[in-house]
Parts: structure tokens; sequence; C-alpha cells
């Protein structure tokens, strides 16, 4: 069974920041492509970064050099460093896996809240 468990959420001022983590099972993790969404209330989900098998990464243009995307394939654990956050930043975050083979397809785990506030 594919889990994916996210922790690192909470409460920070702006400016401040948070890492975010992700330990998934059921699933050869280094061979997946992760990414970090969010959502915001009355917000649709968006990708925030996405790192690939090969460790490629990509980000939404509102978190480029803020935010830092990371995999430690040994550990079977997704990362988010989140520097200079600003208020909205505000959202559920998610960590998604896209697994190739056996299983194909997305996995979602079940979210972190960062709240962002003075």
């Amino acid at each position: 069974e594919v889990q994916l468990v996210e922790s690192g959420g909470g409460l920070v001022q702006p400016g401040g920041s948070l890492r975010l983590s992700c330990v998934a099972s059921g699933f050869t993790f280094g061979s997946a492509d992760m990414a970090w969404l969010r959502q915001a209330p009355g917000k649709e989900r968006e990708r925030v970064a996405a790192i690939g098998d090969g460790d490629s990464t990509l980000y939404a243009d509102s978190v480029k050099g803020r935010f830092t995307i990371s995999r430690d394939n040994a550990g079977n654990t997704l990362y988010l460093q989140m520097n200079s956050l600003k208020p909205e930043d505000s959202a559920v975050y998610y960590c998604n896996a896209y697994i190739r083979g056996v299983g194909k397809g997305h996995y979602w785990g079940q979210g972190t809240q960062v709240t962002v506030s003075p």
C-alpha cells in the first residue's frame, strides 16, 4: 500500500522558515516523480515544486528563490525547505508521488497546514 505522510507544517511569522517532510512507503521511492502542491481556501490546488527521479527540479514562479525541493532516496523522504515565507504562502501543502509501472498513477498524502501570519 502506497503511503505518503507529511509533517513540518505550522504557524510562522512572515519572513520565517519551515521545512516540510514527506515519508513515503509502499513503492520504489527513488523511481518516482515527486512534488509538493498546495491549496488555499477558495483556490485551486497548485503545484509548488517538483523533482524527478534524476533530481531535476521545477518551481512555481511564486516560490522561485525561496523554496527548495529535495529528496533522500535512501530514507524514502521528500523535503520542501521554505524560506522568506509570505502570508500568501498559507495553505495546506500536499505531497504527491507519480509512480510508474505496477500501481501506476498519482498518490497523495493527507496534507499539512502552513499558516504565515504576524
